[in-house]
């Protein structure tokens, strides 16, 4: 029986999943004219601790909770969900700024290609800043996660976007954000247990913020904070963009557990006490001990206020910090924004009128509706900003790129370059070039010897079958296949590999060896054949000076006598001292030992290969195993030291972008340098 074709709503559906602290909110919409319509949500709330401050502690749990939410929808809708889009926390969220310019010799009209290498220069000046940090070098991987252009620059005026202008001077500033990789994992790890592809994941104060302020609002100096249970999510916005991230320690837990202590009650029992709070005048509940208790609400407001109290200060120390003063406006959203008291202590700690800072829900409609769900509830924030983001900017269950045969983790939104990708999956560009083993450099019987180390591996890189250039932007359902470079072994000799056959002995840096001894660059070696040959034959001194002169001594060593000047000279010059013999090699030319080397020409392949590298000639001899230089066997004679990039390389032959795999023909002209 054929397999039942997906329907338009299953192609075209985006299932945002918000794994939070205390609850997992599942959301089903369709985007239609630029907004999404929301068609299903479901809620599950945690019954024990399997999440602290956000991150994941328990996968198994929160992959349970996950999976009933997800049967829940599908049992709605009528069809599997098989892909979804996540966003995660910011507990540990960590963020770096970075800048990168252009410069061209003429106005240039700015398309996404050009964009794309602009930012992966700020991306590539923030993580390496990041790096070096005292965080980083800590004993924790760290993710890119997701990053924001603050600003770009054209001609020295500030643009929001570029896309389609014309200019010479471009700049862009951008904030980067990291993650341990931890948080990242376990996000994957409870996804693929209940079979869930995931195809777009992003931060949750990116999500919130991007269902809470709208585009348009955000040339105003506006902040948005998501208080959760665990966390409090701040994202700040002005001039057009957003302008950073950070996050406060102290949530709505600080509450629960406050009412807990006082009044002698359960989790989930403190949970109903604070939320009803706001809303009734007297509340009843049981204690642990099983007795009743009936409180004003007034009552428990007093024995909140000092961890509420504690909690806004932060807050408001955390946007005044990242915003460099208190905003025009704050947006509350979360959960926690609807505890009773919440918003006006934030208010006053920030010193502004009561007016400036709201709760959001009635700005959702910008970006979202329903014809079933009433979407004006600000625990809504962060699973329909994870939707929105992605869904507007098309990445939906049907954006899936592929590394290597499985999903890649794609961290933001909008357009890629494989490099984005690469980045994104743990390679950079330490992964995509390599160097080839140290040589060995020795003076044999005076003249330099290069024992060379093994060859490296080329990267192997390929989007959908054929070479590619690493800034070639992808698409919906692109497969890209790579395998990162490998640094070949240093050379390793002993002196019996470089001797002739019939040789009895040799002399190594002056002590007499065996054939056994290891080489070291730098060793000087002398055979016995040579050291007969050079008795039985004038001294070079001898043939180069006629008169027997070396500095001032003869050819045996015997003080020389004055040299006589000539009739057209009062005072004769003294000669120069004759230098030893040495073979010098051509810069950038590999010198390969005899006994490696192929005389016979390959199959198409030249003895001798000239080319142009970075504005010099540079000569080919022929490779030891008789193959085609590739480009990736030029990378390192670039100058550049490709495991401590800061700038992204640009690498084109004969003016064109180039795959690492590319033949070089004699000739070529190749440029690899940092942009």
């Amino acid at each position: 029986m054929a397999a039942k074709s997906k329907s338009k709503l299953e192609e075209q559906s985006i299932f945002a999943l918000d794994i939070g602290t205390r609850s997992i909110i599942g959301i089903v919409g369709i985007v239609e004219n630029e907004r999404l319509k929301v068609i299903a949500i479901e809620r599950e709330e945690h019954t024990k601790r399997a999440m602290i401050d956000g991150q994941i502690e328990d996968i198994e749990q929160v992959a349970r909770l996950a999976l009933a939410v997800k049967k829940r929808l599908e049992s709605k809708l009528g069809f599997p969900l098989t892909r979804v889009c996540i966003a995660a926390a910011g507990r540990a969220l960590l963020t770096q700024r970075g800048s990168y310019e252009l410069e061209f010799p003429e106005a240039t009209k700015i398309g996404p290609e050009i964009i794309s290498r602009l930012e992966a220069g700020a991306i590539s000046q923030a993580e390496e800043a990041f790096s070096s940090s005292e965080e980083a070098v800590a004993e924790r991987r760290f993710f890119l996660v997701g990053y924001s252009v603050l600003t770009y620059t054209l001609d020295n005026y500030t643009f929001s976007t570029i896309l389609e202008h014309k200019g010479r001077r471009l700049k862009a500033e951008i904030i980067a954000t990291f993650l341990p990789s931890e948080v990242v994992e376990s996000l994957y790890s409870a996804m693929n247990k209940i079979d869930l592809e995931v195809v777009s994941l992003t931060l949750e104060p990116i999500a919130a913020i991007n269902a809470s302020i709208p585009r348009e609002h955000r040339l105003l100096n506006l902040v948005m904070v998501d208080i959760g249970a665990g966390t409090s999510d701040i994202a700040a916005c002005r001039d057009g963009g957003i302008t950073g991230y950070t996050m406060a320690t102290l949530a709505g837990d600080e509450i629960t557990e406050a009412l807990m202590k006082h009044y002698l009650i359960d989790f989930n029992t403190a949970e109903k006490l604070k939320f009803g709070l706001s809303n009734q005048d007297e509340l009843t509940f049981h204690d642990i001990l099983g007795f009743e208790q009936k409180i004003k609400a007034q009552e428990a407001l007093e024995c909140i206020r000092e961890p509420l109290q504690s909690i806004c200060k932060e807050i408001a120390e955390q946007i005044i910090e990242l915003n460099h003063g208190a905003p025009s406006a704050v947006f509350l959203a979360g959960g926690g924004s609807k505890m009773a008291g919440l918003k006006e202590c934030i208010t006053e700690y920030l010193g502004m009128d009561s007016k400036r800072v709201a709760i959001v829900g009635n700005n959702f409609a910008l970006s979202a509706f329903s014809d079933e769900y009433d979407l004006n509830n600000p625990e809504y924030a962060t699973p329909l900003g994870i939707a929105v983001s992605a869904g507007l900017n098309l990445i939906n269950d049907s954006y899936r790129v592929t590394l290597n045969g499985k999903p890649a983790k794609l961290f933001k939104s909008g357009v890629f370059t494989i490099m984005d990708v690469l980045m994104m999956n743990g390679y950079g560009y330490k992964h995509l070039v390599s160097r080839s083993g140290r040589n060995i450099v020795v003076q044999l019987n005076g003249k330099r010897t290069v024992i060379p180390g093994a060859p490296s591996s080329p990267a192997v890189l390929k989007l959908n079958g054929s070479d590619c250039a690493m800034t070639q932007v992808i698409h919906a359902g692109d497969a890209i296949e790579f395998q990162p470079a490998v640094c070949g072994k240093d050379a390793s000799a002993v002196l019996g590999d470089i001797l002739k056959p019939g040789l009895k002995t040799a002399v190594v840096n002056g002590r007499k060896a065996s054939f056994g001894t290891a080489l070291h660059t730098g060793d000087v070696i002398v055979t016995e054949s040579f050291t007969e040959e050079k008795e039985s034959m004038p001294s070079r001194t001898e043939v180069e000076s006629p008169d027997g002169y070396e500095g001032g001594r003869t050819a045996k060593g015997s003080p020389a006598p004055a040299r006589k000047a000539n009739s057209n000279t009062q005072k004769a010059e003294p000669e120069p001292a004759a230098e030893p013999a040495q073979e010098t090699v051509p810069k950038l030319q590999t010198a390969v030992f005899p006994s490696q080397a192929n005389p016979d020409k390959a199959d198409g392949v030249p003895n001798i290969l000239h080319i142009i590298l970075n504005d010099i000639p540079v000569t080919l001899n022929q490779k030891a195993d008789g193959t085609a230089y590739m480009l990736m066997d030029v990378l390192e004679r670039s100058g550049l030291d490709f495991q401590n990039l800061s700038k992204p390389v640009t690498i084109t032959v004969n003016g064109e972008n180039a795959a690492f795999l590319q033949k070089l023909c004699d000739g070529d002209v190749i440029v690899i340098r940092c942009e």
